[in-house]
């Protein structure tokens, strides 16, 4: 069983409780992971730029980022799969920024695939 849990506010444009769940759940089913929990967060732009420059040695905002836990399922208690955070006065479109996110927690990275990764997202969300 999938556990998402929001933080935070995405605003009045933003997705739904029930609509961040459900691209969560089809990113990561895309990748055959169909049970563990995910924290998404939406935050400001002053945090986001504090993460990005603390993991990322990059400055300034981004609109998302994703942070993987458990690289296998762990022997007891629900697999912890990892956070998403994203900042809605940097992203365009939010349900895109949850399933870009989502799809890496599944160890796919856009920076050095051959567009594998921003392929299915874009197919994702023709769904």
């Amino acid at each position: 069983m999938l556990d998402v849990e929001v933080f935070g506010d995405a605003g009045p444009d933003g997705p739904s409780l029930i609509e961040v769940e459900r691209l969560v759940g089809i990113a990561l089913a895309s990748a055959g992971v169909e049970d563990g929990h995910v924290a998404v967060e939406f935050v400001a732009a002053d945090r986001i730029a504090a993460l990005n420059s603390e993991f990322r040695g990059r400055p300034g905002p981004t609109d998302v980022l994703s942070f993987g836990v458990d690289e296998t399922a762990p022997s007891a208690g629900p697999r912890e799969l990892g956070d998403i955070v994203i900042c809605p006065e940097q992203t365009t479109d939010l349900r895109e920024a949850v399933v870009h996110g989502a799809l890496h927690l599944t160890g796919m990275d856009h920076e050095t695939d051959d567009g594998e990764m921003l392929a299915l997202q874009a197919e994702l969300l023709r769904w």
